[in-house]
């Protein structure tokens, strides 16, 4: 098995997930702090803007390793507001079926993420590296 083909196909899902992580930590972070004090959306909302900035330069720089341009810039934004509405409904959809607010951002993000991969990836990565 060549490790090197194996590495360069693993290497950007894997620095997703890295970045990810800290996106999501900021995220879940700052919706637990605010989760008692507004609703559910609102927190959730609030942690998704705040972490997007850091996503956007850790995306760019780290998991893609490209550029970013306005247009990158415009792209993961218009990819985020698809990932942040798929949030919003399946955050609500595991609330109706009776998970705790606390808990039910841990499936949304499992529902989300690979979408969200996608997606990030069509409009940060140079389309000459495909």
């Amino acid at each position: 098995m060549d490790y090197n083909v194996l590495y360069r196909k693993l290497r950007e899902p894997l620095r997703f997930v890295i970045v990810g992580i800290i996106a999501t930590a900021i995220q879940y972070g700052v919706y637990l702090a605010l989760l008692n004090i507004v609703d559910a959306n609102i927190a959730l909302t609030i942690g998704y803007i705040i972490s997007l900035a850091c996503n956007f330069l850790l995306s760019t720089y780290f998991t893609f390793s490209t550029k970013p341009t306005t247009k990158k810039a415009g792209g993961f934004v218009l990819s985020h507001v698809v990932n942040w509405l798929m949030q919003l409904g399946t955050i609500n959809l595991f609330i109706y079926m009776g998970i705790s607010k606390e808990w039910a951002p841990i499936p949304m993000y499992m529902v989300c993420m690979p979408i969200n991969f996608l997606m990030v990836r069509f409009f940060l990565k140079d389309k000459s590296s495909y």
